[in-house]
């Protein structure tokens, strides 16, 4: 199948009619990962004459500095500088699974008009890095896949409908097991329905680099003045904040922020990172990523769920194999709060909810 790649560019224009291009923005972007207008140059490919060029040209559109040399200690990007680059990261964290999505509808409506594809597996997922990694070892290995990122409802509601062959999503460990299985029982069938893990994963807060307002769980979230960015509503990861909002007895509409919702762990950290929260609920990796610090709070288990007589489709099998397979797990344990303990065991979904004292 042919590989389709679309990623996000944007520009800024003024009122003279005069355009701001993405080079610039990739070039602060290399400095502020690098701390040296030389690295970033190496990094981007461009000569140092040039470089300063594009941020001279850049500080003239804008009437002010973008970058700040300091003897003996590199560069560092301005205020404005700096806001540029979150604002960059911002975009590609929220639109990336959104895009990925509608490459991969691409991928296939071409592929249907060349060569239609024999055997392809659609899958539907709540976004999330080891899925990342699982899809994208399929495709190494010649499988076609039709990858959709959506929340956590509606990739078992499409299960149930049949409108993919695999639907991922998570519940948490322990006591809230029993009430995550209930949020996605209408759309599951414990006679029909195997569970195939995936990984485990912790989900906490997310905070400013050394944690300056010290927060310390759940119940700070209703401090007065603390601002916090949510996730969209019908994600699993916002059932599993309401959930632990209740075990703590904090009331929601106390929350500044709380009906804010962005769509990937990447733009709540992002979010944050930017300076517009001081605080969000979600996954260890984006975190870090974004240099935050971060306060686990739970763990969760995040599998697929297919039907019964799905399992002896070859793709199936290559799934299973994949996750079974020490790269798999190699990869995914490199990844910070991600342990794939169980990837690849398969459980009959009856018996998961019957140990979870869960009847639907």
């Amino acid at each position: 199948m042919h590989k389709i790649s679309i990623r996000p560019q944007w520009t800024i224009s003024n009122d003279g009619g005069g355009t701001l291009g993405p080079r610039l923005i990739a070039l602060l972007a290399c400095v502020a990962e690098t701390g040296s207008i030389a690295a970033a140059c190496q990094r981007a490919g461009l000569s140092y004459r040039h470089a300063w060029d594009t941020i001279r040209d850049g500080e003239a559109w804008f009437g002010a500095p973008l970058l700040q040399m300091e003897r003996g200690r590199g560069s560092r990007l301005t205020p404005l500088g700096d806001k540029l680059v979150w604002a960059d990261r911002r975009i590609a964290a929220r639109l990336a699974p959104a895009l990925d999505t509608l490459a991969s509808e691409l991928e296939v409506e071409l592929q249907r008009v060349i060569a239609p594809p024999q055997r392809l597996l659609r899958i539907h997922a709540s976004h999330g890095f080891a899925i990342e990694k699982l899809m994208a070892m399929l495709v190494a290995d010649g499988v076609d896949v039709e990858r959709v990122y959506t929340d956590s409802l509606d990739a078992a509601a499409s299960l149930h409908d049949g409108a993919c062959d695999l639907a991922c999503f998570h519940v948490p460990h322990g006591p809230l097991e029993a009430r995550g299985w209930e949020f996605h029982a209408r759309w599951l069938d414990p006679r029909e329905h195997v569970v195939i893990d995936i990984t485990d994963r912790t989900q906490g807060l997310m905070v400013a680099p050394g944690n300056p307002l010290h927060v310390a769980g759940v119940g700070d979230l209703a401090r007065p003045g603390l601002r916090f960015i949510n996730r969209q509503r019908g994600s699993a990861t916002r059932f599993l904040l309401d959930a632990l909002l209740g075990q703590a007895g904090v009331d929601p509409a106390a929350i500044v922020g709380y009906e804010h919702g962005e769509f990937t762990h990447a733009a709540v950290a992002a979010f944050i990172g930017s300076g517009m929260a001081d605080v969000g609920f979600g996954l260890e990796r984006p975190a870090r990523h974004f240099k935050l610090d971060f306060i686990p709070l739970a763990t969760e288990r995040y599998f697929a769920v297919c039907r019964r007589d799905a399992l002896a489709r070859p793709e199936i099998a290559q799934v299973l194999a994949i996750l079974r397979s020490d790269a798999f797990r190699s990869e995914v344990d490199a990844l910070p709060g991600y342990r794939a303990r169980d990837s690849g065991a398969v459980t009959p979904l009856g018996d998961i909810l019957a140990a979870a004292g869960v009847d639907i």
